[in-house]
């Protein structure tokens, strides 16, 4: 059974019949959830739909399953059906304590058995490894050296593809390589000699689609990723109609807007708490809207989102607050008057923006400083064009957020004056952050000066 979590709704239960595979469930599926074919954050405060295999495992107050047990020889929770073949899976993953350098904290893919699956294990000895399990044969597909260290919460996502696997770490790829092993199998959560906390797990059918680059080596590199077909917009588009919104439009599952105007919520400047003109549910796809003054605080992504060719005017609060998900993508469309911040990243995940464009704005994107909860957050940024903007990015350092850059092309700034990642120490809520630095350092803030083109 797959189980869902909807925020003030019960679970949402899907039977999956035997030899039905994940691309052909998401084909017949015209909910919201079209991709996501499974999703977990425990807010409920129980593993209903998973089978525990070894350790202690309990879900604390703030919803995360803990694994306590660190001398656990192999601690296991799976989900999902043995029939699951191409498909990506991805959970927000801490380290509490290892036992060893080889005791481990990971996500598991097509689990065939309790001893047979792909595993992205983050080790004591301080490595992210992309493992092909088969009993106590162990083979290593790829590695890398991140600094791993207990009580920082890390993305991690492994994407298979026929014999094809990867696996990411805070959305940059530290291994891919051809595999046999197990051709189908359910997801798992594993500990071995450590202990842990797992939130936020979400499979989809895409068997892809995340970004690709380099395996980073201690630090990693600054990438700059192929480029798309999609050219960035040359030009604002001109309106098909205009709506006037009295009140906050829902959206699940696909909204196409037609391009036509919305505008009539707020006063179109940045007083707090203003509502949102949309309010996408998780999975939820947005586009061809454009989006006028006043706007209140813009669109709300209450779980993971997709914003296609919409464009913001006329910026007020915000043009869009990531909140609830763990990734979130903005393609095509643009923004423009933004006193303070064009995209507010308060929830956990990766923010993907690409083939944009911004002018006078503040910041382009924003990781929350001082939010109720610190997470740890990312951003990639490609093939984005940015006029009279101060900055590009603000990111938290010591929470161990992340600025990926590559093809942004900067309009009519001949003193170099915007600034492409800003750094900042993140703080409890009610303090505000102070600006510790900029620029790139290849460990938060990844770009070359290829990656950057002034015009």
């Amino acid at each position: 059974m797959q189980k869902r979590r909807l925020s003030g709704r019960r679970p949402l239960l899907l039977a999956v019949g035997a030899g039905v595979t994940v691309a052909a469930l998401a084909a017949g599926m015209t909910s919201a959830f079209a991709a996501t074919v499974f999703s977990d954050d425990f807010t409920d405060g129980d593993t209903s739909g998973w089978s525990k295999s070894g350790g202690t495992w309990t879900v604390d107050g703030s919803g995360v399953l803990n694994q306590s047990n660190a001398g656990s020889e192999l601690a296991r929770q799976f989900a999902g059906q043995t029939s699951w073949t191409n498909y990506s899976v991805q959970a927000r993953v801490r380290p509490t304590s290892f036992g060893s350098s080889s005791a481990l904290v990971g996500l598991a893919a097509r689990s065939a058995s309790s001893t047979k699956m792909y595993r992205l294990a983050l080790l004591g000895s301080g490595r992210a490894e992309l493992q092909a399990v088969n009993g106590s044969s162990v083979t290593a597909i790829g590695s890398a050296a991140l600094g791993v260290g207990t009580g920082t919460w890390y993305t991690l996502r492994i994407e298979t593809s026929g014999s094809t696997i990867r696996g990411f770490v805070n959305g940059t790829q530290i291994a891919s390589g051809s595999n046999s092993l197990a051709g189908a199998g359910r997801i798992g959560l594993v500990t071995a000699y450590a202990s842990g906390g797992f939130d936020d797990v979400v499979v989809d059918s895409s068997g892809g689609g995340t970004p690709t680059t380099p395996p980073p080596t201690t630090t990693p590199p600054p990438t700059t990723p192929p480029p798309t077909t999609t050219p960035p917009p040359a030009g604002w588009p001109t309106p098909t109609g205009s709506q006037k919104v009295d009140a906050t439009i829902p959206v699940s599952g696909s909204f196409d807007g037609g391009l036509k105007r919305y505008y009539g919520i707020g006063d179109g400047g940045q007083s707090e708490s203003q509502d949102p003109m949309f309010e996408l549910a998780a999975g939820a796809t947005l586009r061809n809207v454009i989006i006028g003054a006043p706007a209140g605080d813009g669109v709300h992504c209450e779980g993971n989102c997709t914003l296609i060719n919409v464009w913001w005017e006329d910026v007020g609060e915000d043009a869009a607050t990531f909140r609830g998900g763990t990734t979130y993508t903005v393609d095509g469309g643009g923004a423009r008057s933004a006193s303070d911040k064009v995209f507010q990243h308060n929830g956990s995940g990766t923010v993907y923006i690409k083939n944009f464009r911004v002018e006078n704005a503040g910041k382009l994107y924003r990781a929350c400083g001082n939010c109720s909860t610190s997470y740890q957050r990312h951003v990639v940024i490609d093939n984005v064009t940015v006029r009279n903007t101060d900055a590009i990015a603000g990111i938290n350092t010591n929470w161990g957020d992340t600025a990926r850059f590559s093809r942004i092309t900067i309009v009519g700034d001949p003193d170099r004056e915007t600034s492409i990642c800003v750094k900042y120490k993140g703080v409890p809520k009610g303090s505000e952050p102070t600006e510790i630095g900029e620029g790139a350092d290849g460990v938060n803030c990844l770009y070359s000066p290829s990656d950057i083109t002034y015009q």
